[in-house]
């Protein structure tokens, strides 16, 4: 995970995202964060990634590359 201008920007491009990292990056509501595509299973893990920055951080944008 890194971390740019204490919290503007957050990326997590490790092959496995886990859930406890996904809640633990949007406790800090970021400005914005990236996640590596290939970093999930499938599509439903991706829609999960979103689904929890509504609740936990709705301002933050959340981006899949």
């Amino acid at each position: 995970m890194h971390n740019y201008n204490n919290g503007d920007l957050i990326t997590f491009i490790d092959e496995n995202v886990p859930e406890s990292v996904i809640k633990e990056i949007a406790k800090k509501q970021p400005l914005r964060v990236v996640f590596r595509e290939s970093g999930f299973e499938n599509s439903h893990s991706k829609i999960d990634v979103v689904e929890i920055f509504k609740l936990m951080a709705p301002d933050t944008i959340v981006k899949v590359i």
